[in-house]
């Protein structure tokens, strides 16, 4: 997807986003979604995420965030993202089980391929602000995504990183302005995710997308949304509440 609203200089306007309705790739009802998100937009008001709401935000969704942290270990690997406590539990050389639960975060199940490594996720559940960017489109229960991460050359990622700069330039990159703190000059290793969305309910086709991640140097700082639950329309966030235990 796709921001119609461009600044002057032609890149888009992350401060107001109007996702591409349009894009032949949405389901009739997936574009209605996404084109009542941008007459919102429109509208100056902000519409609710799982960010600004204090929930999960679940994949592909989470991608958007500037940071993430990845520990392998024997059996799995673990990711958190900057966003609150937002964990990924991967199974290495696991399977799906043949009745997968649904969960925030998925069923995540990874191998490597040679230097590649594979992470192959279902069941993500929906609730009530699912989405799979920032643009509010949709998703349903079919929703299949799979990441490939590899560590590349600079020179290998160049391109992609000058695509995103000119489609998604946010703010300078300070931990301050709440970005990640990267060093524009560094022309080491990158990690850079591939990742494949399928979703017969809400897209036409499956599609792709990458991202690049570059080292970051600045501090790892908190970002806690339930304890500070008023986002940036001056409404009270949907905080998720247990109204009954668990067990």
């Amino acid at each position: 997807m796709r921001n119609r609203l461009r600044r002057g200089d032609g890149v888009a306007n992350f401060q107001q986003l109007v996702g591409d309705y349009t894009n032949p790739i949405l389901q009739p009802w997936a574009a209605d979604v996404v084109k009542k998100h941008g007459e919102i937009s429109l509208a100056g008001q902000g519409y609710p995420t799982p960010s600004n709401q204090c929930w999960p935000g679940g994949v592909p969704y989470v991608f958007w965030d500037f940071l993430v942290q990845i520990f392998q270990r024997p059996d799995t690997i673990l990711m958190i993202y900057r966003q609150g406590p937002e964990l990924r539990h991967v199974r290495v050389n696991g399977t799906h089980p043949a009745q997968v639960i649904a969960s925030w975060y998925g069923d995540s199940v990874g191998h490597y391929e040679g230097d590649v490594l594979v992470i192959d996720t279902v069941g993500i559940k929906g609730g009530p602000f699912a989405m799979v960017d920032m643009y509010g489109t949709p998703h349903g229960p079919a929703l299949h995504v799979v990441e490939r991460y590899r560590l590349v050359d600079y020179d290998g990622a160049k391109d992609a990183i000058e695509r995103n700069v000119k489609e998604n330039v946010l703010i300078p990159p300070t931990a301050a302005a709440g970005g990640a703190e990267f060093d524009p000059n560094y022309r080491g290793k990158v990690l850079q995710l591939h990742f494949t969305v399928e979703d017969a309910g809400a897209f036409t086709m499956p599609w792709t997308a990458t991202i690049t991640y570059r080292p970051n140097l600045g501090p790892w700082a908190e970002v806690i949304c339930a304890e500070n639950i008023q986002w940036y329309s001056g409404k009270n966030a949907d905080v998720p509440q247990a109204n009954k235990p668990d067990f």
